[in-house]
């Protein structure tokens, strides 16, 4: 009964940490919309798998690497902003039409391209692994030992919970986009690249003046 207890709870802990509206959920969106329900739901399965590492970093290590984390957060900031700002610059000056008129040959490599995207960004988002630790310190899930056999369920039932979000979201989008025409998802593809510019910016804002607060207190 306790199994299942934790099978439930990690399921609600992918569909949650998926949830927040971030970066990662404004790139799946935009490939939903421009490239449909593949494209969208290969980009969320790299944030499910970026979930997932985080889930295992939760499980075994959670001491360890808050500590790492918060020690050089300013710097993750700092990357992580630079990451997420090319990346909106990408998707903002892309014609999102352009893989639709490839081949199938090319569509396979655009996929996979959505999946590392999503990879790259969740990995740059300081604020995700938060939220994971947060979500198994909510549910009351604890650090626990490598040779508990209860870790694998645990973060299966995390990675199922996530697809599953990605999988209904993209699926949602993907028929809501036929309502929508060509100029209108260009024009959807350009603004969701800016409002990630802008986080990418903030995010590297916040990292500069952590580092100049710091620096002037250490001059007080």
């Amino acid at each position: 009964m306790e199994v299942l207890l934790d099978i439930i709870k990690g399921f609600a802990i992918g569909i949650c940490a998926s949830a927040p509206v971030g970066p990662i959920a404004i790139l799946v969106i935009q490939k939903s919309l421009s490239n449909g329900h593949k494209a969208g739901f290969i980009t969320g399965m790299g944030a499910t798998a970026v979930d997932t590492l985080f889930s295992i970093i939760a499980i075994f290590a959670l001491a360890a690497a808050e500590k790492l984390i918060s020690e050089n957060r300013e710097l993750i900031l700092l990357a992580g902003g630079l990451v997420i700002t090319i990346l909106g610059w990408c998707m903002s000056t892309s014609d999102p039409f352009r893989k639709v008129k490839a081949s199938s040959e090319g569509q396979s490599s655009v996929t996979v391209k959505d999946f590392i995207q999503a990879v790259a960004m969740g990995l740059s988002n300081p604020g995700a692994i938060f939220v994971i630790f947060a979500l198994f310190a909510f549910f009351g899930i604890g650090p626990l030992d490598r040779s508990d056999w209860r870790v694998a369920p645990i973060i299966l039932s995390v990675s199922i919970g996530a697809s599953f979000y990605w999988f209904v979201l993209t699926w949602m989008l993907s028929h809501f986009r036929k309502r929508f025409r060509l100029r209108t998802i260009i024009w959807i593809n350009r603004i969701t690249g800016a409002v990630i510019i802008v986080i990418g910016i903030a995010l590297i804002g916040e990292g500069l003046f952590q580092i100049l607060f710091r620096g002037a207190q250490l001059f007080d």
